[in-house]
This record gives structure tokens, C-alpha cells and sequence, in this order.
């Protein structure tokens, strides 16, 4: 018995144009004429996205204005679990598929918008204003290389009748504007991929100032900092500048830091190019600043608490042991030996 073929598909093979490949995907592109959604190439063929995150950016581009499009709804209505489905919501966020922005209600409630934009990349050109609706104009005549071929089952349709020419007496009319649109269907504003940052910087930190300015030390820093131009060209300071950094390397003096270890702070591993030199010796005098020396009693061993242990004692009645500063009784033998007295007191009063 012969294998039963499938005539459908043959025929449409047949109707494909140009030769058939003969390896790799066959299309047979059916138009749509109901329940369709257009999608970019840029968005099927992402390299950057799974397929998941693609299948995802499809079901929600598909779905109705309106209807909910969170983790739990999305995982309700497809196969994958909500791990998977927020997975592929942060991947189309990263690449401004997939925004939400915060929105103010006229009430003064705060909700959270979720807007999808098919082409992120749109967003980024400036929009261009829309352009004025005119009278409708006659259909510009094609060339005839662009001219369609009638099909040979149907008649020519027939030329457009050109409209007439207005009364020269009538003025134009300017054009309608289209009417504005509400609130809920305007396009969604941009929405920058990078969110700007939620604190303000923290100020610099100011240059180190020594704790006793002498002119010893300022004569000190002003002679270091000049020298370091024979050591690095690159850091070739004006008057100004040194003046700025002088109170800096005093206070690495003052904290008894050797002059060439303050130089060799100073001119290792210098950028190039270098274009403030006076900016990098700031930081780096601000930053790297050692602390001070430690004092002779911060080196001091901290002397250990002195434990006192209380001797043992030999009662005198029992002979029993126990712990006493001086000799004596035991416990129980003292209070035995203070009943024994408060019996004699008691028998003493009654008699």
C-alpha cells in the first residue's frame, strides 16, 4: 500500500516561489486576516535573549491593553513556573522590552505602571511632530515598472477621478487638528535603561592639616614637594599648587613619616597621561595618610588582673577543712557553738 501524502502541503510547496532549498526551513507564509501580532526581527532573532524571554515578550505583546502581566498571572497562563517567568521579565527589562514607572493618580494614590514597547530602540530617536491631515490628494500614477499586473481572471480597474479644482472664491480651510487623545492611550514616555542614582555623591574629604603648624614643617613640605619634578617630570607643580598641598605633607611629617617615603607615596604608579597632577597628589595625601606614631604606654603590655585565692584552714573542732582568711571554726561548727550559747542565755534568763 502506498504512503498516503499529504495534498495540502504538496501544493503549497508547489506555490513556493523560486526553488526549494535543499536543507535548512522551509517557509509557507499564509497571510493573517484575524487574531495576529506583528513582531520584530529584532526581538526573534535577539542574541541576548533566551527563548523563554522571547516566547514571554510575545505572549505579553499579544494580550489586550489592560490585562495583568505580573509573575503569578504570566506563570498561570503558560507552562513555566514563576521562577522562570521572572527570569525572563528581567531579561526584557535590561533591554527596555519591559518598564515600570511609578504614576501619580489624580486621587493622589501611587501605582505602578508595567509598559511593554515593542521596538525599545524607537524610543531613543526623537519623535517627529504628526504631520497635518490635508484634503485627500488624487493617487500619485505609478511608472510602469511599478505598475501591478492585473490578474488575467479580473478587469482592469478603472482610472481615479481626479477631484475638481476648488472655487477660487472659497479660501482654504486650515487643517483639523486630530483630536487629542486620552490619558490612558498616549505612548508611553521614555524610560532610561540606566536608573539615575537615589543618593548625591558624599564631598570630597579634605586635605589633612597638621596638628601643630610650625614653620619648620612648612619649610619642610614646601622644599618636598617642590623636589618632586626631579623625580617626575609629570608632577611639575605651580607656586599656587603647592602652597594648596603644603599643609598635607606637614601633617604626614608631623605623624614622623620619613621624607622618602613620602616621595615614594607620591610618585609610584602614575597615570598617563597625567592631567592634574595637583588633584592626584591631593588624593593620595588625603587617602593614604598613615596614623600617628603609638605612645610608649599604647606599647605597654596591659598588666593582669591580680587573683586572690583564700587559703585553707583546719577546723579546731571537727578538723575539718575550709577556705578562710584566718583560722578558726567551720561552718557548721560555729553555728552549733552559737545554739549552744543561746541555750545557756535562754536557761540563764528562766533561772
Amino acid at each position: 500500500m502506498d504512503t498516503q501524502q499529504n495534498t495540502a502541503l504538496t501544493r503549497a510547496l508547489a506555490e513556493v516561489p523560486g526553488p526549494l532549498p535543499t536543507s535548512g526551513v522551509i517557509h509557507i507564509a499564509i497571510p493573517h486576516t484575524d487574531r495576529f501580532t506583528i513582531v520584530g526581527n529584532h526581538l526573534a532573532q535577539h542574541p541576548d535573549l533566551s527563548c523563554t524571554a522571547v516566547g514571554i515578550a510575545v505572549r505579553i505583546q499579544s494580550l489586550p491593553q489592560g490585562v495583568e502581566v505580573g509573575i503569578k498571572a504570566l506563570a498561570a497562563r503558560c507552562r513555566e513556573g514563576e521562577k522562570r517567568v521572572a527570569a525572563a521579565l528581567r531579561e526584557l527589562e535590561a533591554f527596555g522590552y519591559l518598564q515600570r514607572i511609578r504614576d501619580r493618580l489624580p486621587s493622589g494614590r501611587v501605582i505602578t505602571r508595567t509598559v511593554f514597547c515593542n521596538q525599545p530602540t524607537a524610543l531613543l530617536r526623537p519623535r517627529r511632530p504628526a504631520a497635518p491631515q490635508h484634503p485627500a490628494a488624487p493617487a500619485p500614477h505609478l511608472a510602469p515598472a511599478q505598475a501591478p499586473t492585473p490578474a488575467p481572471a479580473q478587469a482592469p480597474a478603472p482610472a481615479p477621478t481626479p477631484p475638481p479644482p476648488p472655487e477660487p472664491d472659497m479660501p482654504a480651510l486650515p487643517p483639523v487638528p486630530p483630536p487629542p487623545l486620552l490619558a490612558a492611550h498616549q505612548a508611553p514616555r521614555f524610560v532610561p535603561l540606566v536608573p539615575p542614582p537615589t543618593a548625591p555623591k558624599p564631598p570630597p574629604a579634605p586635605l589633612p592639616q597638621p596638628d601643630e603648624p610650625t614653620p619648620e614643617l612648612d619649610r619642610a613640605a614646601t622644599a618636598l614637594l617642590s623636589d618632586l619634578r626631579r623625580h617626575a617630570p609629570q608632577l611639575t607643580l605651580s607656586e599656587t599648587d603647592i602652597r594648596h598641598l603644603v599643609p598635607g605633607v606637614a601633617a604626614w611629617l608631623e605623624r614622623a613619616t620619613h621624607p622618602d617615603t613620602v616621595r615614594r607615596t607620591l610618585t609610584t604608579d602614575l597615570p598617563h597621561p597625567l592631567r592634574h597632577p595637583a588633584k592626584l597628589l591631593k588624593h593620595r595625601l588625603t587617602a593614604l595618610l598613615p596614623p600617628p606614631l603609638p605612645g610608649a604606654h599604647d606599647l605597654t603590655a596591659p598588666a593582669r588582673p591580680r587573683i586572690t585565692v583564700t587559703p585553707f584552714q583546719t577546723c579546731d573542732d571537727c578538723d575539718r577543712a575550709f577556705r578562710s582568711p584566718t583560722p578558726g571554726h567551720c561552718r557548721d561548727c560555729r553555728e552549733h557553738r552559737e545554739h549552744r550559747e543561746h541555750r545557756s542565755e535562754d536557761a540563764r534568763t528562766a533561772a
